[in-house]
Order: structure tokens, then C-alpha cells, then sequence
């Protein structure tokens, strides 16, 4: 009994904040519609809302495709999510997304003839190795200079993308193609195991959402990760190296966005151009923070947004809204978060956690910049 009194202090404002974004999409719907052709069509917003959900869960095909968007954003979420707990910002979660995706297709081309069960791994293990890397870059440098993160990942994004574009117009590129674009990363494609496109990521996404929570709350390491980033003093004081944990952190937050995005590659597009882009690792932000970086929320979140994803198009194809309503909706989601102890207060709700405490990160560090130690 007391375990759902907490899980609804934790649920209520969210899905306070979901209903109230819904309802914003609507008026956005029914306004643009009269900007257009003059009519007021209230049932519009009903008739998007209607085919977005029935394009996301409405059938079995449907169901498959929200959980295959999903995946990639449960595993950034967890990024994030970890680094938020670190007392971190990971803001380079897409950067470490692009560079696990280019780390994947690279060795996932290099066997794609290969056996499936040498391909695979590998080619999953270079996506993890790479987004390591690109995270450990900016744990580093706060750990020995003081650089913020926040700062350095958002010049990691850039650089990765630099890099990937340089690779597949360079090296990775098909001779002879119309367009720069790498080969099929063949026998390396993650295994289908129903549906036409529900591959063996549905299994250890949430599987690595588990280790996340066992991390976090029944380890040691993820005891330190958690007094480091609310009270750096006290976790000096009993001993622990912020400095240590600081690129541990970063390190685990940009292998997990590296996963996400080798997952993406080798379970849904099989092959990379150079203009290769997506925004999952800046909608893992929103995912980390509307899971309030709790496990279960993260995964619930992530169901949510992938199914807005998926949702999307059969809106604009059956109600005429454009699948941007979808960008609306997540925005004003995160708006009326950060606005929760507003929106507890209207509501006269008692006990709910209200405010985004991890958002504190993005100005805060380990006790000042110039005296981690």
C-alpha cells in the first residue's frame, strides 16, 4: 500500500503535465485549422488524437513499430537518466547516439558476411565502445579542468556529426551510389523475432533499464554515483573521488546512448547516409525527465514518446495534422514538468514530488569547477 502511495506522488504530476500538453495540442489543432480555412472544427483534435493512437497501439503491426521506436529512447533515456543521477547534464546523448550508430555500421560492414553470432556482438560492441569514448571525453575534462559538461558535449554533438559525415562520404561510401551511403551491414542486422520488424532489442533494452535500477540502488558504485551528485561535500568527506566518479558516469551515460544508437542502425536502417540524422538523443532529455530518471518511469516514458512517434504519421495521413503536432506535445509536456509546483498548487495536490531537481545540473558541479578534486 505504501509503494503505490509513492508510485502515485511520483505518477500524478506527469500524468498531469501529459493531459494538460493534450490539451494544449488541441487548441493548437482547432486554431491552426481556423488560420486555414476559417471554420472552427472542434471534433478535429478528437479525430487527430483518435488516429494517432490507433496508427501507435491499433493493431498488432502498429504495437510492433511503437515498441521498435521506443527502444533507442529507453536506452538514451537511461543515459541521461544516469548522468542526471551523477549530478551531470549529458546533453551530448545525441552525439554519443551518432557516434554508437558509426561505430556499429563500421564494424557491422566490415562482417557483414560474417557468422550472426560473431557480426552481431561485435558490431554491438564497437556501437557501446564508441559512445564510451564520446562520453568519456567530457567526464574527463571536467574531472581534470573543470570544463562544464554541458558545454563540451554540446561541441561533441557537432564533432560527431562532422565525423560521421566524413565516413560515409569518405571510406564507408558505396562506389558508384547516387548519394553518399554505406553497404548493408548484412549478417550484423540485429535478429528479427516477430512481427515484420521486432528485433532482439525489445528483450535487452529493457533488460539494460533493470541493470540501470540494480545499478543505482543496490550497488555500491551506484550508492557513491548518487551521494556525488546531491552532496559532493559529503561524498568527499566519506571518502569517494569526485573526479573518478565523474568520468565513470560519463562514461556508463555515453556507453548506454552508444547502445541506443547502434540499435537504431543495425535493427532498423541496416546502413548509414551522410545525412544520417535523427533526434533521439535530445528526446532521451524529455524521456529522463518525465521518468523523473526512475526506472519504470523512464521505460513508461519511452513507451509514451515512441509511440507518439509512431502515431504520427497515421495523423497526418487520416486527420490532415502535421506530424509536428507531435514536437508540441513533448515540448509542452516538459513545459508544464518544470512548471509542476505551479501546477500543484492549482490542482491542491499534497505529497507529490514537484520541481525537476535534475534540471539544477546544468548550472551546478561537483562543489565548483575549479575545486573538483
Amino acid at each position: 500500500m505504501n509503494a503505490l502511495r509513492r508510485g502515485w506522488r511520483l505518477l500524478q504530476l506527469p500524468l498531469i503535465a501529459i493531459g494538460l500538453s493534450v490539451l494544449v495540442g488541441s487548441v493548437v489543432i482547432i486554431a491552426s485549422n481556423w488560420l486555414v480555412t476559417g471554420e472552427i472544427q472542434p471534433g478535429l483534435a478528437f479525430e487527430a488524437y483518435r488516429a494517432l493512437v490507433e496508427g501507435s497501439i491499433g493493431s498488432e503491426r502498429a504495437i510492433v513499430n511503437t515498441l521498435v521506436n521506443s527502444m533507442p529512447l529507453l536506452l538514451g533515456g537511461l543515459s541521461v537518466g544516469l548522468a542526471f543521477k551523477g549530478g551531470l547534464f549529458n546533453i551530448g546523448a545525441q552525439g554519443q547516439f551518432m557516434m554508437g550508430a558509426l561505430g556499429s555500421v563500421i564494424v557491422g560492414v566490415q562482417l557483414r558476411d560474417a557468422s550472426p553470432l560473431v557480426a552481431i556482438p561485435l558490431a554491438l560492441a564497437a556501437g557501446m565502445l564508441f559512445g564510451l569514448v564520446w562520453g568519456f571525453i567530457p567526464g574527463a575534462l571536467k574531472a581534470l579542468s573543470g570544463a562544464h559538461e554541458v558545454v563540451t558535449t554540446i561541441m561533441l554533438n557537432f564533432v560527431a556529426l562532422a565525423v560521421l559525415a566524413a565516413a560515409v562520404n569518405g571510406p564507408l561510401n558505396v562506389e558508384g551510389s547516387a548519394s553518399p551511403i554505406t553497404p548493408d551491414v548484412g549478417n550484423a542486422a540485429l535478429p528479427i523475432l516477430f512481427g515484420r520488424n521486432g528485433h532482439i532489442g525489445l528483450i535487452y533494452a529493457p533488460l539494460m533499464a533493470v541493470l540501470y535500477g540494480w545499478l543505482l540502488f543496490r550497488t555500491t558504485r551506484g550508492f557513491e554515483i548518487r551521494i556525488a551528485g546531491s552532496s559532493p561535500d559529503a561524498a568527499r568527506y566519506a571518502g569517494m573521488s569526485p573526479k573518478r566518479l565523474i568520468i565513470w558516469t560519463m562514461s556508463g551515460a555515453g556507453l548506454l546512448a552508444g547502445m541506443a544508437g547502434a540499435t537504431d542502425l543495425l535493427g532498423t536502417t541496416h546502413q548509414m547516409a551522410s545525412s544520417y540524422g535523427t533526434t533521439v538523443g535530445f528526446d532521451a532529455i524529455a524521456v529522463a525527465l518525465l521518468g523523473r530518471t526512475s526506472p519504470i518511469g523512464i521505460v513508461l516514458s519511452a513507451l509514451l514518446f515512441g509511440a507518439l512517434r509512431t502515431g504520427s504519421a497515421s495523423m497526418q495521413i487520416q486527420a490532415g495534422v502535421p506530424s509536428e503536432l507531435v514536437g508540441v506535445l513533448q515540448a509542452t509536456i516538459l513545459f508544464f514538468l518544470v512548471a509542476s509546483p505551479v501546477i500543484a498548487r492549482l490542482f491542491r495536490i499534497r505529497g507529490a514530488k514537484t520541481g525537476l531537481d535534475e534540471a539544477t545540473t546544468i548550472t551546478n558541479t561537483y562543489g565548483g569547477e575549479a575545486t573538483i578534486r
